[in-house]
């Protein structure tokens, strides 16, 4: 069991109506076409989209390529093991850099927040940004501040207001995530027609700093439960802080990708589903309905998991 619950392992109907909505997105595309993920993790949801579109859209299914971003042979394995019935259909490459050009949709879920991020804190006084280290002190880690000049992620700082910042609490703090920023940029510089897509829990581009969290986003995980102190038990538990939808929002418009959609994940799977049951009923009512509920549910996944669309 996983320290996470995750869209995924809800059950199948994650990646079926993620299906049906790339099999709308290709349809206006001609020729051969791909859907290329990132963070595939054991293939599962790969499978699901694969075994949907298998069933129910013959004419796309054959003439589209499932291209999976997957550095680790560990996990290519389990991939290739769970998408065994469709390795005609299937190819890995390291990284979206060294995939050929997308003629479709790139999509990755829950990988921008597992980026590595650096975790900076505001100083009222000298009005400046600051990054949080850790340091080790009477045997215990510790978070401690340093600056240094120069650091990337200086290039990422939010555009706030003034009159925000004056505002703004003493050690107030969030993270910023450069290689998150140029994982997305690199994809968008690869779409060369279609649809870059992220699903995620994250920050919103136009997200004011949230009063509830001062302290920033950097959660631990432990079976499934929140671990309150994230420097204990280093390599016991999972890290993540929130995904930046504002950067991404940025990286790609920075390239040419123009936004389409920036929502919650409660109303684009509703969305899905409602033009589903509108457009083929059949494939409606056969969609597990609980799964929806917890996918959608605004106190659980509904709310803070985002989708950001965007297009050339």
């Amino acid at each position: 069991r996983g320290d996470f619950v995750t869209s995924v392992s809800v059950g199948a109907v994650f990646g079926q109506l993620l299906a049906f909505r790339f099999a709308k997105w290709l349809g206006a595309i001609a020729g051969p076409v791909r859907i290329a993920e990132a963070g595939a993790h054991d293939g599962s949801l790969a499978g699901d989209i694969l075994e949907w579109l298998a069933a129910n859209d013959e004419p796309l299914f054959e003439r589209l390529t499932y291209s999976i971003a997957e550095p680790s042979v560990k996990r290519r394995s389990w991939q290739a093991k769970r998408l065994a019935k469709f390795a005609g259909q299937v190819e890995w490459h390291d990284s979206p850099a060294d995939a050929p050009e997308i003629r479709g949709v790139i999509f990755s879920n829950e990988l921008l927040d597992a980026f590595p991020s650096h975790r900076i804190g505001w100083d009222a006084a000298k009005r400046d940004w600051f990054e949080w280290a850790v340091g080790c002190r009477d045997g215990e880690f510790r978070w401690e501040p340093i600056d240094i000049d120069g650091a990337a992620w200086r290039s990422l700082l939010p555009a706030w207001p003034s009159e925000l910042l004056d505002v703004l609490p003493d050690q107030y703090t969030t993270e910023l995530s450069p290689q998150a920023n140029a994982w997305w940029r690199t994809a968008a510089d690869k779409l060369a027609a279609g649809k870059l897509i992220a699903l995620d829990y994250g920050h919103g581009p136009d997200d004011w700093p949230a009063a509830s969290q001062p302290d920033g986003t950097v959660r631990g995980y432990s079976d499934q439960k929140l671990v309150d102190d994230v420097l204990a038990n280093p390599g016991e538990q999972d890290l993540t802080a929130h995904a930046n939808f504002g950067l991404a929002k940025r990286a790609g418009e920075s390239v040419g990708l123009q936004t389409e959609q920036f929502t919650t994940q409660e109303r684009f799977l509703n969305g899905t589903f409602a033009e589903m049951l509108k457009t083929a009923p059949a494939l409606g009512q056969a969609i597990d309905v609980r799964q929806l509920q917890t996918l959608t549910h605004p106190a659980h996944m509904g709310c803070p998991f985002r989708v950001l669309v965007q297009s050339r």
